[in-house]
């Protein structure tokens, strides 16, 4: 018959003592040294990605990032998709709303008004729907090559540059499918901006 064995204090220090030296030890090597090795091999690896996808212009200032859209106000620029979080890259996320909701549809019902407004030559039955929706994370920094070119004739009528430079600025900064077949052939605004400012300074 088995008798139920009692811990001694001593013993039950003893074990206490192993539990806290065993949590110091992985705090230490999972909080501290495991993230300096993983940064340490990033910044050697893939010091851009590590660093955030950062963008320069011409004159060695960020700009912005590869992987974040932002919002062109200035009507010359290429426009990109509607955000539904201001930009704010800490608060990606959509709203998910459903096609019926009031506040999509007025969203989107603004968007056609605004693009009207400014791109009287292109219908609005010629217009991308990404360009009036806005994407899963609200942070897309990329539009269709068929969302650049309907803007052409808006950029060309402002800047006076043909409709041929353009649109072959266009296919210059047109991303194919990853690995040739996984996604679809994407712009991005923030690159195919600055290589305009390029074309107009020269």
């Amino acid at each position: 018959m088995n008798k139920s064995s009692k811990v001694g204090p001593e013993t039950a220090r003893a074990s206490f003592g192993v539990v806290v030296r065993l949590s110091l030890v992985f705090i230490v090597l999972c909080g501290i040294v495991y993230p300096l090795v993983a940064t340490g091999f990033a910044q050697v690896l893939f010091p851009g990605n590590a660093n955030g996808s950062l963008i320069e212009n011409g004159k060695g200032e960020v700009v912005g990032s590869e992987l974040i859209g932002q919002k062109f106000t200035d009507p010359k620029y290429f426009q990109g998709r509607v955000s539904s979080i201001d930009y704010k890259a800490e608060a990606s996320g959509s709203n998910n709303y459903a096609p019926s909701n009031p506040d999509m549809l007025k969203r989107t019902q603004e968007s056609i008004e605004e693009w009207k407004k400014n791109n009287p030559d292109v219908p609005v039955s010629e217009l991308p729907i990404d360009l009036i929706t806005n994407s899963g994370s609200g942070l897309d920094p990329h539009i269709t090559p068929e969302s650049a070119k309907v803007q052409v004739p808006r950029i060309g009528k402002l800047t006076g540059l043909s409709a041929d430079r353009l649109q072959q600025l266009i296919d210059d900064n047109t991303q194919g499918r990853d690995l040739g077949v996984f996604g679809e052939p994407r712009v991005n605004v923030l690159k195919l901006n600055l290589a305009l400012d390029g074309m107009l300074s020269k």
